[in-house]
């Protein structure tokens, strides 16, 4: 399966549970509703930036050169414009037909103002998670390579002692 079309899919089931479970607690909790809606959308990006942590990892150890990574800003682009599009139509039935609290907009500014919120929401996090995991796998590389150079030049004395 293509790697952006797994994650939007994900990304956009993770960000359907957010919005249902956030429908629930309003209509549940009416008074705590910047509690839920804030926990709601902490959810969606920690799952976008441990993701693409992950993804920065994998790129970082499988690409020691920097100029070699893997595209990962279109690939999770792609992912968060599917997930910004899956998400607003399925809210958008879910909350006109099926469960009230989840939202009342027209499906255009349901696509074009909550798809975006949302490819950003998926997108940013994302990116920023990929950035800190080659950034650690960079930091790995060079500890190594020092440890490397550390023992080489050990050996290199002992042999000429």
């Amino acid at each position: 399966m293509v790697a952006w079309l797994l994650r939007g899919l994900v990304m956009s089931a993770v960000h359907i549970g957010a919005r249902v479970l956030l429908g629930l607690a309003i209509v549940a909790w009416p008074l705590e509703t910047n509690y839920w809606k804030t926990i709601a959308i902490a959810g969606v990006v920690l799952v976008a930036l441990i993701w693409g942590g992950i993804d920065g990892l994998i790129d970082g150890r499988a690409h020691p050169d920097p100029d070699d990574y893997d595209d990962l800003t279109m690939r999770w682009l792609k992912a968060g414009l599917l997930t910004g599009l899956i998400s607003a139509v399925v809210c958008w039935v879910l909350g006109n037909w099926v469960m009230s609290g989840i939202g009342e907009n027209s499906l255009a500014i349901e696509i074009f103002a909550g798809g975006s919120f949302t490819t950003l929401l998926v997108f940013v996090p994302a990116l920023v998670g990929a950035a800190v995991g080659r950034l650690l796998t960079r930091r790995q590389h060079r500890k190594n390579e020092a440890k490397q150079d550390d023992n080489h030049y050990r050996e290199d004395a002992r042999t000429a002692s």
